[in-house]
């Protein structure tokens, strides 16, 4: 079973969630979670289940208690940055360093499922240029919570009120986050960590949208004085696939930072490639 999460208190999951039903062959069935509907289909002869939150996503920690073992778990999310940047966005929750300001579990991330993002953010870079929308398309980071022992991922619209409200990019996000659901475990680019660079990696989408390469944990510049050998170890081991190589992106890891990232990853044996 795939689980598509929206949540009530985000008003552009709320849109995500109407351009699902909308567009696709979703029924409503007797179960209801937390007050809440509960809508079925099946897709790729997969069951899919679309429920909605009474929390924020980032919260949902609990979740596979009342849906055990799922096989992918899609958190269809608002995303919020300061610049307002009209974006479609995709991600593994968890968190890398020792706080957990927005849920999930300190130093715990979520499996990535590096395939299925990949596949979400194709699809948000074609419906771009389809649907004629002013929206730049990224990979995110790995942040925030939840921290799952499952298959776990964020398509995001963001990331201002006028955005979340925006019913067209909402159906973009719907239709990428659908396309993920449709070719889970159908797709086989070359899973790989990333490291280096800003939260928003242009680097990454780009070798990951002209390439056979699917990016799943990222860590950021930024987060690099939290990560060590068992944080990185956790992100090679947490990818749904096989972690083939790491990419760095090289003039974006500090100086003092650099030989600390070779030296973890040839321990664990991980060959690099630098961007």
């Amino acid at each position: 079973m795939i689980l598509i999460a929206a949540s009530n208190k985000d008003v552009a999951s709320l849109n995500i969630a109407k351009q699902i039903l909308d567009h696709y062959d979703f029924d409503k069935v007797a179960e209801n979670f937390q007050g809440n509907p509960v809508y079925e289909a099946y897709v790729s002869g997969r069951e899919v289940k679309l429920v909605t939150l009474n929390n924020e996503s980032v919260y949902a920690q609990n979740i596979t208690s009342f849906f055990p073992n799922p096989e992918l778990i899609v958190f269809i999310s608002r995303h919020s940055s300061v610049s307002g940047k009209p974006t479609l966005s995709v991600h593994t929750p968890g968190n890398l360093g020792k706080e957990a300001k927005l849920g999930g579990i300190p130093r715990k991330v979520s499996v990535s499922p590096a395939n299925a993002m990949r596949d979400a953010l194709k699809a948000m870079q074609r419906l771009k240029e389809e649907m004629h929308l002013e929206y730049e398309v990224s990979y995110e980071c790995t942040h925030h919570g939840p921290s799952l022992d499952t298959p776990a991922m964020f398509t995001e619209l963001g990331s201002s009120p006028k955005q979340w409200e925006d019913s067209k990019a909402a159906e973009a996000v719907a239709h990428a986050t659908m396309e993920a659901v449709s070719k889970f475990k159908l797709s086989k680019a070359t899973a790989v960590l990333g490291i280096g660079g800003l939260h928003y990696n242009r680097k990454f989408t780009e070798k990951a949208l002209k390439s056979e390469t699917a990016f799943g944990h990222m860590i950021p510049k930024y987060a690099m004085e939290d990560v060590d050998e068992e944080i990185i170890r956790q992100c090679v081991e947490k990818t749904l696939e096989k972690v083939e190589f790491a990419v760095l992106e090289w003039k974006g890891i500090k100086g003092e930072h650099k030989g600390k990232v070779l030296t973890i990853l040839e321990s664990l044996g991980l060959p690099v490639k630098k961007v």
